[in-house]
């Protein structure tokens, strides 16, 4: 499995583990819907700026964001 592809799928596991919606990780953390979602499905390369604006909206560091991707 592809960096990409871990990333969206750690976003989409602590996103629901917030109880936060697509909509509501979006709204707090400035990113379009659509992109949160393609992003989630591996189907994006986000920028530090997007991935800091993340983490901000689900209240973690960048270092809980990328506990357990391998291949770096």
């Amino acid at each position: 499995m592809n960096v990409q592809t871990q990333l969206g799928m750690r976003i989409r596991y602590l996103r629901k583990e917030r109880k936060m919606s697509i909509e509501d990780l979006a709204l707090v953390s400035n990113v379009n819907r659509n992109y949160i979602s393609d992003l989630e499905r591996g189907m994006r390369n986000p920028s530090l700026d997007i991935l800091n604006r993340i983490v901000e909206g689900l209240h973690i560091t960048l270092e809980e964001l990328f506990k357990g991707i391998k291949q770096f």
